[in-house]
């Protein structure tokens, strides 16, 4: 309880700063509109009965959990199901699964505003992508006999060992949480080891590895290729942060210098900053193109300014590096490239994605580079040993396909708590 009414006066204090944070505007950064008031529990009532109430936070959580939406839908048609988000961008990725879903924005974790959202709402059970764990949704949800299940749920040894420094905050979590999905069997006894009943825990794997693509995004894939020149070595570096550009550009220089005709696909990892990377490639002297314009044939960076076609991006190319593992970030999703069948290169910084990362490595299916020139000699082998890139490549592919099944495990933890509340 003292936990509780701490963690609520301090976000009631700090609540104009979280609130800045969110919508103070930016150049480039989506606005949320006319649906601002959603964050707040002012959502309109649902136009479906007793949906359940999956929440994915951002992008990266809202492409884990499309599969799983899609197979869900597909296997019960008649299941009403409600997808929160807390950015504009994870909003747009909703957007395109169309009448499978119904969206609305995320309250934030104040007491009232999960209130209103839920009486507006209804939902028969929450369900909660990775560990995105706010304690008023846990509270609010127990005391309606709502079923919280944690899907994809990993902990890491860093966040395992604050919690144990903070036992009480965890156990303010943990006790309202009906079931936890686990990727891996260290995640499972990681939670064990925390406090949490072992019938509460299941091992189903990581869904992010249940990627598929259609042939809708090969095709486009192609599409753009045939565009950017078929004849010319095209790496893509994706999911890209400040810091880490000029890098990127620094590698893509060195290779200029080995293969003169050879192309950067750069895309940044947040749309306010499409501007300022177009200005960065301006300044570093190469000649830009934008995916809202017309390629010329000199172009040396094609800036990736769109949201939603990093898929398309990803098949055209020949290379792909996944951002945010240059600096201190931990890295983004691997296995978005890896699924396409292209190598993959990334930073050292992988602290997000580690089992992923092993076993990308472990089968040569993943090249790490720790700076610039090892990027920039990394793209160089691959681009001169096409069998060589081939085989990495189809090494990534290997490792998606071998870890599928996540998503069937999960489903069967799923059906049984929505029947029970169904």
């Amino acid at each position: 309880m003292m936990y509780r009414l701490l963690y609520n006066l301090l976000i009631h204090l700090f609540s104009p700063l979280l609130l800045g944070l969110l919508y103070w505007p930016k150049k480039g950064k989506p606005g949320f509109g006319k649906r601002w008031p959603e964050h707040l529990g002012l959502v309109p009532a649902s136009q479906q009965k007793r949906p359940v109430w999956l929440h994915a936070v951002s992008v990266g959580e809202m492409v884990a959990a499309t599969p799983l939406i899609k197979t869900l839908k597909a296997e019960q048609p008649d299941l009403p199901i409600l997808v929160t988000t807390t950015t504009r961008t994870g909003a747009d990725l909703a957007a395109k699964l169309g009448n499978l879903v119904e969206h609305r924005y995320a309250p934030l974790d104040f007491p009232w505003a999960v209130t209103l959202f839920l009486r507006r709402i209804r939902p028969r059970a929450l369900l909660i992508m990775e560990t995105e764990l706010w304690p008023n949704w846990l509270s609010a949800c127990a005391k309606r006999a709502l079923p919280v299940m944690v899907l994809n749920a990993r902990l890491s040894a860093r966040s395992a060992a604050r919690y144990r420094k903070f036992h009480g905050v965890f156990n303010l979590l943990s006790t309202n949480i009906s079931h936890l999905c686990c990727q891996h069997q260290d995640d499972a006894d990681r939670f064990a080891e925390l406090g949490l009943a072992k019938d509460k825990l299941s091992i189903t794997g990581s869904i992010k590895f249940d990627i598929e693509y259609d042939d809708q995004v090969f095709q486009q894939g192609q599409q753009l290729r045939e565009q950017l020149g078929t004849n010319r070595p095209v790496w893509i570096a994706a999911s890209t942060h400040e810091g880490e550009d000029e890098q990127i550009l620094a590698a893509h220089q060195q290779l200029l210098a080995q293969k003169p005709n050879a192309l950067l696909i750069l895309v940044p990892r947040h749309p306010q900053r499409f501007d300022q990377v177009a200005d960065l490639v301006t300044q570093q002297g190469l000649t830009l193109s934008r995916r809202t314009q017309l390629i010329s044939v000199d172009t040396q960076v094609y800036l990736g300014d769109t949201m939603g076609e990093l898929p398309i991006m990803l098949a055209a190319a020949d290379i792909a590096f996944v951002g945010g593992s240059l600096i201190e970030r931990g890295g983004h999703n691997l296995l978005e490239p890896a699924a396409l069948g292209k190598p993959v290169l990334t930073g050292p910084s992988v602290f997000n994605f580690n089992d992923i990362y092993q076993r990308l490595s472990q089968n040569e299916g993943l090249i790490t580079v720790q700076d610039s020139h090892a990027l920039a000699g990394s793209l160089h082998l691959l681009f001169k040993d096409e069998a060589y890139r081939l085989q990495v490549g189809q090494h990534a592919l290997h490792v998606v396909k071998n870890n599928k099944g996540a998503i069937a495990n999960t489903l069967l933890c799923l059906v049984k708590t929505v029947e029970r509340t169904g």
